[in-house]
């Protein structure tokens, strides 16, 4: 079927002589964009809004402890942009997405514009390519503005100061902010991730409210996942890990595979979902009346591939990586732990004004159970119980500390002093400038789920 454009006829489908050039399109697409006020709202939103709650925070008494990086914010500005981060990745960026790739193409359905933007542009091809740039830009904008705003909240309202690194040790100012940066960037793969599959719910629904909040959906989906004790290739082979696997960053050493795999794995999901999105779309029928999308049957066709793209990753992951289970296990969590309190225990040092010691010094090991020690100690829960041993030079006796610890699926734990008093019992220590945080007292921490090798021939 054709249309009449003047003396000219045109197919919709193949588009005529001259189609406008994709720059053109991205430049009205984007105009489009920013004419609706929901869009601008959502910019001046972005820019503004998470400076004033990292600053805001970071001046109350109480911390948001119960959040990755949260318990530092009163120590350094380097910390508002982290729990900002943890919050877009579970909230923000799933929403931001929906409500612009999600919504890219539905608007045309919603206003029945489609067979007119065809004869503008004369290129259906060029058409999608348009509107997912320009969906993409003002994401990316978006997201910039959640990093840029909390960061400089945070800097102007606490400082450029040094940040505690998650397994205890001490990241100068110029190293956490270019870390920062890094995880924000990282993050990006999985947003890229869930707005493919906007365009995607988009082409296919339609006008339909589902199309719109399917990235918000995908999102909470893979969520709930993480919380559950899946084994760690089906858990990497999720698109939402990469939003919690920036935590590898900020250890020592930096735990980049989980990381990587991540930011591999949503790319894959990204390119997958808006190749789907680009194939649906040009099987379309612009012509007729009552045309909404392609229907359910289009989307189970999108959503298949994507069903089979996360089997085959997982079967992948488990043969390259070698890893089963949960990949919680004893060792594992002893070795995060006392890597962590050794670390946090000299910054303890420093405020209290003793003399240095460092890690080897102190020879620290942790000896973990879980549960009533019935059973094999490995997988998460909140029933894990450490104790930590150390020496100081020059000291005959052990020192020993308590910790509780309730470790999450996804590796990551909060350790809660028990004893004794005067090391991990108080939530405060007096030093000679007056009570300060304890440092020990409770610690958040990171378990790394992949095997490790250590030495030649040993791999744990």
């Amino acid at each position: 079927m054709t249309v009449t454009v003047g003396t000219s006829t045109v197919d919709p489908r193949t588009g005529g002589d001259g189609p406008v050039p994709v720059v053109r399109g991205y430049r009205f697409e984007m105009v489009k964009l920013f004419a609706q006020w929901r869009i601008r709202l959502l910019l001046l939103a972005c820019w503004i809004a998470p400076a004033g709650f990292v600053a805001g925070v970071s001046g109350q008494s109480t911390l948001p402890v119960d959040t990755l990086f949260g318990r530092w914010m009163h120590a350094t500005g380097w910390a508002g942009p982290l729990v900002m981060l943890g919050f877009a990745g579970t909230w923000a960026l799933p929403l931001l997405t929906s409500l612009v790739a999600g919504d890219v193409f539905a608007v045309e359905d919603r206003l029945g514009t489609w067979r007119h933007l065809l004869v503008a542009v004369r290129s259906p091809r060029r058409i999608f390519a348009a509107k997912t740039l320009a969906s993409v830009s003002v994401v990316l904008l978006l997201v910039a503005g959640l990093a840029v705003s909390s960061a400089v909240g945070g800097v102007l309202a606490v400082g450029n100061r040094p940040l505690v690194g998650l397994d205890g040790h001490l990241l100068t100012p110029g190293d956490a902010a270019g870390r920062v940066l890094l995880a924000w960037v990282c993050v990006l793969a999985p947003t890229l991730a869930l707005a493919g599959i906007g365009l995607l719910g988009s082409v296919a629904l339609g006008r339909s409210p589902v199309g719109l909040l399917l990235p918000a959906l995908v999102a909470l989906a893979m969520q709930l996942a993480q919380l559950l004790p899946l084994p760690v290739a089906a858990r990497l082979a999720l698109p939402g890990y990469a939003f919690i696997a920036w935590n590898g960053l900020f250890t020592a050493p930096t735990q980049l595979r989980p990381l990587l795999i991540g930011v591999l794995v949503s790319l894959a999901w990204a390119v997958t979902a808006t190749a789907l999105a680009y194939r649906l779309f040009l099987r379309r029928d612009f012509t007729g009346s009552g045309q909404d999308g392609i229907g359910r049957r289009g989307l189970t066709l999108g959503v298949l591939p994507l069903a089979g793209l996360a089997a085959v990753t997982v079967v992948a992951l488990t043969a390259l990586t070698g890893a089963t289970g949960s990949g919680i296990e004893q060792d594992r969590v002893q070795r995060s732990v006392a890597t962590a309190f050794a670390h946090l225990y000299r910054v303890q040092t420093r405020e209290l004004n003793r003399p240095d010691v460092t890690e080897a010094q102190l020879r620290t090991t942790a000896a973990c159970t879980k549960g009533a020690g019935s059973r094999a100690a490995e997988g998460p829960g909140n029933d894990w119980r450490c104790v930590v041993s150390w020496r100081l030079p020059g000291v005959e006796a052990t020192g020993t500390a308590i910790y509780q610890l309730d470790v999450a699926a996804d590796g990551r734990y909060m350790a809660d002093g028990d004893g004794p008093k005067e090391v991990n019992g108080y939530f405060l220590v007096r030093t000679p400038a007056g009570d300060a945080p304890n440092p020990l007292w409770q610690f958040d921490g990171n378990v790394e789920l992949l095997p490790t090798c250590e030495g030649k021939d040993q791999c744990r």
